[in-house]
């Protein structure tokens, strides 16, 4: 029934009705999505390659007709199925005008919703024949065709069918939360939380106390207890990013976690189980800090069960070109402007640039070129300053690339005046990475 890929978000604040709806979708060869906040999809629905929606209608907080107005307004390519086990006949009405195609009222049969799905999935193939879609390949929300990126989705393919812990590797900017939303809403836990954690950028005191949670009084100002990211993501996954930033003593807490299934919240010494997947990410050679003593042999093993290696966008040939067709759309959209036309010398320049803060520096210099004053065409004198040379510079085929990069990390501080923060925007990395790559030039 199927057809290759197609993916379905199923909403609904039911946990029994997620579930139910999940594997019976899967049993016929759908990619499912399924989520119980209307918030996070319509997250999914502005990062993942969503063909069908079915969502309930009557939901606390908000209802299931935002999520059905937001994909009228915001996605042109998807259906909607509206569901509800409190049926109106102006409900019904309402969810047909405010965009769905198909509405089912609960209990309903498999015969009855694998009609509907039919019918939603046939409208969709019309739309594209009447209009075909210029689009560049996306699959879980990440764009790329390149032999690279096919190699992540198979990977991200094997680790969201096994529940073994994975660990991310890959340079500033390169995707890797987004391979890990990727893997966790694959699995059989994405009706479940997805807790992303940068423990580099949260101070060392206050880690503990994020992840772990505490108890009234822990701590001087502690007034009342609270859950921590652990027991946020209870029956889901949580990204531990930039992992080789937590200090020993944190790397201790982590694999007990890991070992045990279990933690204790600050101010208690009762162990809590916890039923939860972790993700790992890491912009570092993490095997190399485990040689000096940076990081736990221990815990690596216990992380680096299944590895994924997010490549560098140089290593991605023309996805560089999709990528920046993709974000030009995405700009001209948010600014209510024309996409204006790129030189085939600015898409050269592009093409042949080393990009050492990966998409995320792609990203931001399509950004800082589309919200200056509108032009029907950009070219190289469009670009920033630092990329006004040639991609690589002059006489670096004789130079290393760690050479080339640390010119090109201070090209772009000299543009903005020596401002860190500013820098590291553009470059697409932290303050800390910054600061690790200046110490190197």
């Amino acid at each position: 029934m199927a057809d290759e890929r197609t993916s379905i978000l199923v909403i609904d604040d039911s946990r029994d009705t997620l579930e139910v709806l999940q594997r019976n979708l899967v049993s016929r060869g759908f990619q499912v999505l399924a989520v119980s906040e209307v918030s996070e999809a319509i997250r999914l629905l502005e990062t993942q390659n969503i063909s069908l929606v079915i969502t309930d209608i009557r939901m606390p907080k908000v209802d299931g007709f935002s999520v059905i107005r937001h994909v009228r307004e915001n996605c042109k390519g998807v259906e909607v199925l509206a569901i509800t086990g409190f049926p109106t006949i102006d409900g019904a009405i309402r969810a047909m005008k405010t965009g769905a195609g198909e509405y089912l009222i609960k209990p309903f049969t498999d015969e009855e919703l694998f009609s509907a799905i039919d019918h939603a999935l046939a409208r969709l193939r019309l739309k594209k024949q009447a209009s075909p879609s210029a689009a560049p390949r996306r699959q879980y929300g990440i764009i790329g065709e390149s032999r690279a990126m096919m190699q992540v989705y198979e990977a991200i393919e094997h680790a969201a069918s096994s529940s073994a812990t994975v660990l991310i590797q890959g340079e500033s900017g390169t995707g890797k939360e987004l391979i890990a939303r990727a893997i966790h809403y694959g699995s059989r836990r994405a009706g479940f939380p997805f807790v992303p954690v940068n423990c580099g950028g949260i101070p060392e005191p206050l880690l503990e106390s994020e992840l772990f949670g505490y108890t009234k009084g822990a701590f001087t100002g502690a007034a009342g207890s609270r859950a921590g990211f652990f027991q946020t993501a209870d029956r889901g996954t949580i990204l531990l990013d930039e992992i080789s930033e937590a200090s020993l003593p944190m790397q201790i807490k982590l694999l007990r976690v890991l070992q045990e299934g279990e933690i204790c919240m600050l101010g208690s010494s009762k162990p809590r189980k916890v039923n939860i997947r972790i993700v790992a990410a890491t912009n570092r050679v993490l095997h190399e800090l485990v040689r000096q003593g940076l990081f736990r042999e221990d815990l690596f093993y216990r992380l680096n069960v299944i590895t994924i290696d997010a490549p560098p966008l140089r290593d991605r040939g023309d996805d560089i070109v999709l990528l920046v067709n993709h974000f030009v759309k995405t700009f001209s959209e948010r600014y209510g402007r024309t996409p204006p036309r790129l030189s085939e010398a600015l898409l050269g320049i592009l093409r042949a640039y080393h990009w050492p803060g990966n998409v995320r520096e792609l990203e931001n210099v399509i950004h800082r070129l589309l919200s200056m004053p509108s032009s029907t065409t950009l070219d190289i004198p469009d670009l920033p300053p630092f990329m006004r040379f040639s991609a690589v510079g002059e006489g670096s085929l004789n130079r290393t690339l760690a050479e080339v990069e640390a010119e090109h990390v201070r090209r772009v501080l000299d543009s903005v005046g020596g401002n860190k923060t500013l820098a590291a925007r553009i470059l697409g990395v932290d303050r800390k990475t910054l600061r690790a790559k200046l110490r190197k030039t």
